[in-house]
């Protein structure tokens, strides 16, 4: 499983969020939501910076985006793929069969 942030979503995590180097983004699965891959969940995130189980992660200029190993069934074999959407002004998750 692979993390892929884009640029422009490393930009809005960095204006928006207000994260720096050294900065650690979770993300995590959360009930009453909607996603592709789960029915019933979605994805959220969170600044974490004490990870439990750092399962899968990426970092980029510096900021660590990952999942914990307790979320790792919410992805069902999949690369999760972070992108910013400016007509919403929000980051999106979309989702790839891992190889």
């Amino acid at each position: 499983m692979v993390i892929n942030i884009s640029d422009a979503a490393l930009k809005w995590f960095q204006e928006e969020v207000e994260l720096t180097k050294g900065d650690k983004v979770r993300f995590y699965t959360q009930i009453y939501g909607s996603s592709p891959i789960q029915e019933s969940f979605a994805l959220g995130f969170t600044v974490d910076n004490e990870p439990i189980d750092m399962s899968v992660k990426t970092e980029v200029e510096g900021i660590t985006f990952f999942i914990e190993g307790t979320d790792l069934w919410f992805f069902n074999g999949h690369d999760l793929h972070v992108d910013y959407n400016q007509q919403k002004d929000e980051v999106e998750y979309s989702y790839t069969k891992s190889e």
